[in-house]
């Protein structure tokens, strides 16, 4: 019988937790479209023993419900989809997990994994060698913690460069010659800005990569090593230098905020436009002619941020081993990685599934996935956002000496962390 109790209070600490966790992470979440507008969640309906219960979000009903049915028909055990907003379901599993009140399966975000596996709300996924060899490596590092694999991705997405093939024929492949080309055609008057990067630290991370900066260092098994903090390494501060140059010279600009940057593209006054395969419904809703092409260099290749999506089994499922069944001999296949490319259109983590594309875009930013660096899902990449991008903003407006901006930004990270905010 259901906790009606807690079913009461998990509704009612529902919007007061989802305020909470967004005023300490106060930052982008890789997988998310940055001009989605949120969904309203009911109550949370929790896992029943004998029925696998999913909690997704609207835009990964369809496939879902067509895997539950495939996998109801062989096993005979229901599979019940609760539509959630998806910035709600961290934070109600957060709560309604460790009662027993949790689902035995969500769909989210690899970067929510730092938080959920450190309350031991997930559990180990085991992959066979030949099927996890069908993966994107990247997209299994993303879901990757402590060593163990705790989720199983279907979609990954990084920062690209789309450019205006109107104004520019080749795509330019370092960032000298971006603002070089850009600045050219804001001369001429047939561009008001050169480039544009939306003012996030999120979206910065390749231009940053491209000078040699970091976030976090890694440790010998690969994952991220939260007393390396980068942000003041040579690389980052070279990264900061330069940014502040292209500030001084118009290149970009301060105060052109996501929304105006797309308009600029879409409308052929920007050549440039540095944004993830989230805009692709836009900019074919548009009469831009549009390419998408890799980061650029500025002295070694630029690596994004790399977002995945994936399933994530309830550690505290009653129904645990069919929950790692439906993952493992039902969602990770060609069909259902198809299927979930279908309702939301990102590229697919199963390569196997990728090369059945046909979509030039879509393999365009799988292959800039390809050289990224997962966002780090460690809980002290909480501490690093707020003044991370402090930083940023003060050298857009140029308020300060970058150098000095970064060294201060990476002392409070540190100290953050120390104080284990």
């Amino acid at each position: 019988m259901r906790n009606t109790s807690f079913a009461k209070s998990l509704a009612f600490f529902m919007a007061f937790a989802l305020l909470l966790s967004a005023l300490a992470l106060g930052a982008p979440v890789s997988a998310q479209d940055p001009t989605a507008t949120p969904e309203p969640s009911p109550t949370p309906l929790p896992a029943e023993e004998g029925t696998l219960t999913i909690w997704a979000d609207q835009n990964r009903l369809p496939p879902l419900e067509a895997l539950g049915k495939s996998f109801e028909e062989q096993y005979g055990i229901p599979v019940r989809i609760q539509q959630m907003g998806f910035g709600d379901i961290r934070n109600n599993f957060n709560i309604a997990a460790p009662a027993g009140e949790g689902p035995d399966i969500i769909i989210g975000a690899h970067d929510w994994i730092g938080q959920l596996y450190s309350n031991g709300l997930l559990a180990e996924i085991e992959l066979p060698e030949d099927l996890a060899a069908n993966f994107n490596p990247a997209a299994l590092r993303a879901f990757t913690y402590d060593g163990k694999l705790v989720g199983l991705p279907y979609a990954v997405e990084a920062v690209g460069m789309f450019y205006n093939k109107d104004l520019v024929e080749t795509p330019p492949t370092t960032w000298d010659e971006v603002a070089e080309v850009g600045m050219k055609l804001v001369e001429e008057g047939k561009a008001e800005q050169a480039f544009g990067i939306p003012p996030d630290s999120y979206h910065h991370y390749p231009f940053f990569t491209s000078y040699g900066g970091y976030v976090f260092g890694t440790d010998e098994m690969g994952g991220y090593n939260p007393d390396d903090v980068g942000l003041d390494s040579p690389g980052q501060l070279a990264a900061g230098e330069k940014l502040a140059e292209f500030v001084a010279e118009g290149a970009v600009r301060d105060g052109v905020d996501y929304g105006r940057q797309q308009e600029l593209f879409t409308t052929g006054q920007m050549p440039f436009w540095f944004t993830g395969p989230w805009a692709l419904a836009a900019l074919r809703d548009s009469d831009v002619n549009y390419g998408v092409a890799p980061i650029p260099s500025g002295t070694e290749a630029g690596r994004p941020f790399l977002g995945a999506q994936g399933f994530m089994v309830n550690a505290f499922s009653p129904n645990l081993q069919l929950a790692l069944s439906l993952l493992t001999e039902f969602a990770a296949t060609d069909e259902t990685m198809l299927a979930m490319f279908e309702a939301d259109p990102r590229p697919p983590a199963m390569t196997t599934a990728l090369e059945q594309l046909e979509d030039e875009d879509i393999v365009a930013f799988a292959q800039v996935a390809e050289n990224a660096d997962p966002m780090p899902a460690i809980p002290q990449m909480n501490s690093v956002w707020s003044a991370w991008d402090n930083a940023r903003a003060l050298v857009y407006s140029q308020q300060g000496n970058a150098d000095d901006l970064y060294k201060e930004a990476a002392a409070a990270v540190r100290e953050l962390i120390a104080s284990g905010e």
